[in-house]
């Protein structure tokens, strides 16, 4: 290969690591959030009732599909 091909496959590989490096930083981000957000939620009056409420709503769906 030239040197000028191999010069140019180098820069695509160093823009795709620095994309991939930015697309971690936006999980780690987005990872916090969410715990964040969880942690904000489960200080809300009623947390439980709706955590039962949910748990129900699925089971009941989860019956729902099985039988058809």
């Amino acid at each position: 290969m030239k040197e000028n091909k191999l010069i140019e496959m180098w820069n695509r590989i160093e823009v795709l690591g620095s994309i991939v490096q930015q697309m971690n930083q936006e999980l780690a981000n987005l990872r916090d959030l969410s715990i964040g957000t969880m942690s904000l939620v489960k200080k809300f009056d009623g947390y439980d009732k709706a955590i039962d409420a949910l748990t129900e709503d699925l089971k009941k769906e989860k019956e729902e599909t099985n039988v058809e």
